[in-house]
């Protein structure tokens, strides 16, 4: 009974073969995709604070602030939170 259980506790998830690098390969275009749109929040939102200013709208001023903000905390999960997972999920393995 206990090597059945030891048995069933070592399986861990394995990619079909030949899945690794299309699974590779698109998980970095989403990755690059992420970043792109941080860098377009970012101008955006710089550019409603701008906007705000010149064209005396304090409500786009304040929505740009707040804009970067967000950007600058979704950026902090971004580093934070695959981490995170990792140290809850471990290697995948039941």
């Amino acid at each position: 009974m206990t090597a059945t259980a030891t048995a069933v506790m070592a399986v861990c998830p394995k990619a079909p073969p030949g899945a690794v690098g299309p699974t590779n390969e698109i998980t970095s275009y989403v990755l690059w995709g992420v970043i792109v749109l941080f860098g377009l929040g970012i101008i955006i939102a710089i550019g409603a604070i701008i906007a705000g200013r010149v064209f005396s709208l304090p409500h786009a001023s304040k929505v740009g602030v707040i804009s970067v903000v967000v950007v600058f905390a979704c950026a902090i999960a971004y580093l934070v939170l695959p981490g995170m997972l990792n140290g809850i999920l471990g290697k995948g393995c039941i």
